[in-house]
């Protein structure tokens, strides 16, 4: 099983402290984008997010979204690019 990027180590730590998550999964997809705009040569620019927490509950599918990107802001100043996000109360 190959070993986590550093990026995808901190997007997991990221939404970890800002969400307490019961399920989290994150998959770089960067290999898929190779060629399309945002994409880096050595990746960590894509991303497929699960996540399932308590912490969206009575939050709006878009408030959500909004937090999800606010905690991960730093890591979209620093070259991550799309997100596929996929999120839900337990």
């Amino acid at each position: 099983m190959p070993q986590p990027s550093d990026r995808t180590s901190r997007i997991r730590a990221l939404l970890t402290e800002a969400f307490e998550p019961t399920h989290l999964e994150i998959i770089d997809d960067s290999a898929r984008h190779a060629g399309h705009a945002g994409a880096a040569p050595g990746g960590e620019t894509h991303y497929n997010i699960e996540i399932t927490s308590t912490a969206f509950e009575g939050l709006s599918r878009v408030q959500i979204q909004r937090a999800v990107m606010l905690a991960l802001q730093a890591e979209f100043d620093s070259g991550l690019h799309a997100l596929s996000l996929k999120a839900k109360m337990p």
